[in-house]
């Protein structure tokens, strides 16, 4: 009896010392967790810091070139008919439109971690049948030609919004003349992990 006692104790005792080195080897993977986890944070704000300043200088540098200005994803530049025009009822890029697009395009064929889509926007004369494929072809005819001027094209994409999100309401010639426009959009997918809805999806902003 004393012997089963004396062996209980020395189960009991062996028992207790593994549970407590259990105990210590998860406090030490929760105490390595909590360190990577913070580690990652960190990782991560100096990254999107780094992004942020990059997408401030972008912006500097396209705002030289056509109205520019920032969104939740990345940044907008509107092409509207201070920076390019289109004949009526045209999608043709115009000879004295190209030199914007180059020079645009010296700008994005440089960018890294970013996706780029084109958006058509018309004015409400017409159909909305109509506007809408006139829409594509602008968009499609400003994304070609920033191809050619040496954009990757895998990076690019096009939509058409026809005469819908205008930028001026109403019937004059000044709104009419807005809200014909291309929008290029600037998407950082490096911070897509973020949760940012990218503008293929969204639409324009």
């Amino acid at each position: 009896s004393a012997a089963r006692t004396a062996q209980q104790r020395v189960q009991a005792l062996q028992a207790r010392a593994r549970s407590e080195e259990v105990a210590v080897q998860a406090q030490r993977q929760a105490s390595l967790a909590s360190q990577q986890a913070s580690q990652a944070q960190k990782e991560a704000e100096a990254l999107r810091a780094e992004r942020r300043a990059e997408l401030d200088r972008l912006q500097s540098v396209l705002s030289q070139i056509a109205s520019t200005r920032k969104t939740a994803s990345g940044l907008i530049v509107t092409l509207d008919d201070n920076a390019i025009r289109f004949d009526f009822d045209k999608s043709t890029i115009r000879p004295g439109n190209r030199e914007v697009l180059s020079r645009m395009a010296g700008v994005l064929m440089t960018l890294q971690g970013y996706q780029i889509y084109v958006y058509g926007f018309t004015d409400d004369v017409g159909t909305e049948e109509y506007n809408q494929k006139l829409s594509e072809r602008r968009a499609a005819a400003v994304r070609d030609y920033l191809v050619q001027s040496g954009v990757d094209s895998k990076i690019t994409a096009t939509k058409g919004y026809g005469q819908s999100d205008p930028l001026e309401n109403g019937k004059s010639a000044q709104a009419r003349s807005k809200n014909r426009r291309v929008e290029i959009s600037i998407v950082d997918s490096v911070l897509r992990m973020e949760g940012v809805v990218p503008p293929a999806a969204a639409g324009p902003q």
